[in-house]
């Protein structure tokens, strides 16, 4: 499947404080929807979490995801991607997950970090990508 890439029309998004919520797929079949921080490196979207929570055992199963980012100033506004998780990683997860507390809290690092905690980033490549504005 050709590389797809975020219209310009909606490049914006991927820098303000947007929240996408994520669709997962459980282990029966049925969507699990999340709203999650995000941002874009190498056009691939990459979310963060620690390892154990449903949409890290969804994603590490089932690398099938959607997400549908909208707009905070316009909430008609949205860009919706679906795609599959291509990398799943540690390394870097807690330097990511202080960089998405940066673009959404203003705060230098993630102020909810629990030491018992391994952060995780999946990346995702839009497979398809669809808009409404």
């Amino acid at each position: 499947m050709p590389k797809l890439s975020i219209p310009d029309k909606y490049s914006d998004l991927m820098n303000k404080r947007a929240l996408a919520f994520l669709a997962t797929i459980m282990p029966d079949g049925s969507p699990q929807v999340t709203p999650v921080w995000f941002d874009i490196a190498e056009g691939l979207i990459r979310v963060n979490t620690a390892r154990g929570r449903q949409k890290d055992r969804n994603m590490t199963r089932d690398p099938r995801v959607a997400l549908t980012i909208q707009d905070p100033d316009d909430t008609y506004r949205y860009l919706q991607i679906r795609g599959v998780v291509v990398v799943i990683t540690e390394q870097g997860g807690d330097d990511h997950i202080d960089l998405l507390a940066k673009k959404y809290l203003g705060e230098d690092s993630y102020p909810w970090r629990s030491p018992a905690d391994t952060r995780v980033i999946y990346s995702i490549q839009p497979e398809k990508i669809s808009s409404y504005s």
